[in-house]
């Protein structure tokens, strides 16, 4: 080959390499959605907290600071972007605590408190800025279950307690008690995540033995049905060929859902953000999340506002708060 022919072979592959650089480079660039920072968390920066939310303000209690497990409560105020802290819980400190919304009162209860994997369970009424114990969870001690609340009703299932658990059960406030819910056939795990989008609930990721989970349901409270969903795994069969691009499962993962549809973020190892339509039961990618990656945050909407805070990696432990946009393209200049 002579040095013409080779100058003209080398230019080409380095135009190519220089041109597929560039498009990897760049692709969250074309992905649609935009992260904005908001107030700090007043508190002190911590991991495996939990959150509800009542009205125009989110509550965040418990969690880990990699020293103390805590038990304060702060409440975000999402009209004025500022925080205030509130009565402490009355339980033992704890992370990985679940919680819901019901009836304006905020539920919190199950985690671990360093020792005991607890299933006790507590009411806060922000109106006398109060807590009261509850009757205890009727399954066993545990932590990193979900708790959600769709259609009046509420629940907590999923989690560890040594074992994994696939168990979901229903808490009544009137009476005050608890009621297995049978019908789930997904599998077990912890750190799962779940949206409710018109009163159903979508659930799914989460870990079981080291095995990212790739099944994901929806689960109609007024009739107690779970419906399997399309997998969210990467799998290239001939009739899967919708979710061949699809990098959704994870552990430790945070969610909300806005205006019709649910949105993952973040988790162990991960900082993309997922959509997911129910009504094709499609997920399309947003921009990731713009801020450290992290695992065991919290993610919570208020008003059709999506918010993500919190977590850590490794050992260090985060304070920081933000609001995604999903309509907006991504923009630094507001972080």
């Amino acid at each position: 080959m002579n040095n013409l022919k080779k100058g003209i072979l080398f230019a080409a592959l380095f135009s190519s390499l220089f041109f597929i650089g560039c498009s990897n480079d760049n692709d969250d660039d074309d992905l649609i959605g935009n992260w904005i920072k908001k107030s700090a968390f007043d508190g002190p920066a911590r991991s495996s907290a939990t959150s509800f939310v009542i009205g125009d303000f989110a509550y965040v209690a418990t969690g880990y600071t990699g020293d103390v497990y805590l038990k304060d409560l702060w409440a975000y105020n999402s009209t004025g972007d500022y925080w205030e802290q509130k009565a402490d819980f009355t339980g033992i400190g704890r992370s990985s605590a679940s919680s819901f919304t019901l009836s304006d009162k905020g539920y919190v209860g199950l985690g671990y408190d360093g020792t005991n994997k607890l299933k006790d369970f507590y009411q806060y009424d922000p109106t006398s800025n109060s807590w009261s114990q509850k009757a205890d969870f009727a399954g066993t001690g545990r932590y990193a279950a979900v708790g959600f609340q769709a259609g009046g009703k509420a629940y907590f299932g999923t989690g560890y307690d040594g074992n994994y658990l696939k168990d979901f059960y229903q808490y009544n406030d009137q009476t005050n008690t608890w009621t297995l819910v049978n019908g789930f056939s997904g599998n077990k795990r912890r750190n799962a995540t779940a949206f409710v989008i018109a009163n159903k609930v979508y659930f799914g990721t989460g870990i079981n033995n080291g095995v990212y989970q790739e099944d994901f349901w929806e689960f109609d409270p007024a009739t107690e049905v779970w419906t399997r969903k399309r997998d969210i795994d990467k799998d290239t069969d001939d009739d899967y060929t919708y979710n061949d691009e699809y990098a959704i499962v994870r552990s430790n993962a945070s969610s909300f859902s806005m205006n019709g549809l649910g949105y993952i973020v973040g988790g162990e190892n991960v900082k993309t953000t997922w959509e997911y339509n129910p009504a094709t039961d499609l997920w399309v990618e947003r921009t990731p999340m713009e801020g450290a990656s992290r695992t065991d945050a919290v993610g919570f909407a208020i008003n059709n506002r999506g918010f993500y805070m919190l977590g850590r990696v490794g050992s260090t432990y985060f304070d920081d708060a933000w609001e995604f946009k999903p309509l907006d393209k991504q923009s630094d200049d507001d972080n």
